[in-house]
């Protein structure tokens, strides 16, 4: 399948027929940013009903890490699905759950033995998480960030400080939950400037005015943050987090729900920094597609009795069986595909970023990257609305892109893409930021 390849307008009749029927039956909270049909796929090629074809770069909010329907996977699948599809692993046991925490416990971000818990999804994950660290810890206290996103549940949303529409009518929320600011090198004097403004205020304003250290469970953070604006911390910041952690008797959990998986050309977001946490939680790309949230934790943590927690279908074994076959993919040779395809990449924008005055920020690690749009280089200025008209541009020419925070453009797509697809990308990425700076995108 070659990409991209668009034969109709944008949506085709095909497409437009679906749409209509979606409108009238389902949920009206779904976030589409453009009226894309998915009929099949291969790789990191996607094409819709009407038969365009797009490189996609979003991998259904980068989840599809082997892109679309591998067939190692596919084989993985099937083969699980003849023999059972389901004896819920929180009553009974089967091969492909237990041989799936076997591999985790030997490659999850954690000092010592380690211990999993399956769910169905990254929200649950975090929710499994802040029950285990309040259980571990007998306190109650969380600190998160501004810009963070840790899921929808009503739990995990008083954590989520993404978007206000996210939260906007559905307090009030869990209680106990401080956040402090996430640092963006970006729009600070210096990357130890940003660090050490984010962990004075957790010690010097949350510490002093509004809770004592001792009653904090935890402190959640993603390595990278994702529907933040895909920023990239300095290492001194979670370093410190892990420091600050330790002395007041704090469980550090990192949320490697998106980063994870080998989305940052490492196995982990956190193996770039040399972070070790207490819990780290996994989801997304962990099963190619399919639905598994993970809780991973040093054994001493995760000591809850039996049915403390629980979930009747998390660790589903085909789920499991999915996952197992995609770690082996990403070991193989993804995770590697994924550093040498993502700095081809990156290197590739940042060419782009002297050309197009739009672009102020180029960051990420891997194939996880980030673009933000600025109206002025010099004050920063967000362009919120050049991103918005950037992300319908590209997909007029064949690329699927999402936002991210404000004014960041992301690129996330299935670890499999190969230079010549990420040239393809460039190409639509220069066409696109050409019109946009016109201003015929953003007035049309």
């Amino acid at each position: 399948m070659h990409a991209p390849d668009i034969r109709t307008a944008l949506p085709g009749p095909n497409a437009r027929a679906l749409i209509e029927r979606d409108a009238k039956y389902v949920s009206p909270s779904y976030t589409r940013d453009y009226p894309f049909v998915i009929a099949r796929g291969e790789g990191a090629v996607v094409e819709d009903v009407d038969g365009n074809r797009f490189l996609d770069c979003a991998a259904g909010i980068a989840v599809n890490s082997t892109g679309v329907s591998h067939p190692d996977v596919v084989k993985a699948v099937t083969e699980q699905a003849q023999k059972f599809l389901h004896m819920s692993g929180t009553d009974f046991y089967y091969e492909p759950q237990v041989r799936l925490a076997e591999t985790l416990a030997s490659i999850a971000p954690i000092e010592g033995d380690v211990r999993t818990f399956f769910g169905n999804s990254g929200t649950e994950a975090t929710e499994g998480a802040v029950k285990l660290s309040r259980y571990f810890t007998r306190r109650q206290g969380i600190i998160a960030f501004l810009g963070a996103f840790h899921g929808r549940s009503l739990g995990s949303l008083a954590l989520t400080a993404s978007k206000a529409i996210q939260r906007r009518g559905f307090g009030p929320f869990m209680p106990g939950v401080y956040h402090a600011p996430y640092p963006d090198p970006y729009r600070s004097s210096s990357p130890d400037h940003a660090a050490a403004q984010s962990l004075s205020f957790i010690e010097d304003q949350l510490f002093t005015h509004l809770v004592s250290p001792d009653e904090i469970a935890a402190i959640v953070v993603e390595p990278i943050q994702g529907e933040g604006g895909y920023i990239v911390p300095p290492a001194a910041f979670l370093q410190g987090l892990r420091e600050l952690a330790t002395k007041h008797g704090m469980l550090l959990v990192v949320d490697e729900v998106q980063s994870g998986m080998g989305r940052t050309g490492k196995m982990f977001a956190s193996d770039h920094f040399g972070l070790k946490g207490d819990i780290v939680t996994m989801a997304k790309g962990i099963a190619s597609g399919l639905p598994l949230g993970v809780i991973c934790a040093r054994a001493e943590v995760m000591s809850w009795p039996p049915g403390a927690h629980a979930s009747t279908f998390g660790g589903n074994p085909v789920s499991c069986a999915a996952a197992n076959a995609t770690i082996a993919l990403l070991q193989g040779s993804l995770v590697a595909n994924a550093a040498a395809v993502g700095e081809h990449l990156m290197s590739g924008i940042r060419e782009l970023q002297r050309k197009h005055e739009l672009v102020g920020d180029v960051r990420g690690k891997g194939l996880m990257i980030g673009i933000e749009l600025v109206r002025d280089r010099k004050t920063k200025t967000r362009a919120a609305e050049e991103r918005n008209a950037l992300v319908q541009a590209m997909f007029r020419r064949g690329v699927l892109a999402l936002g991210a925070g404000r004014n960041a453009l992301r690129l996330a797509p299935p670890l499999v893409l190969t230079k010549a697809q990420a040239d393809s990308v460039l190409g639509v990425l220069d066409e696109s930021l050409t019109e946009v700076a016109s201003g015929a995108a953003v007035k049309g």
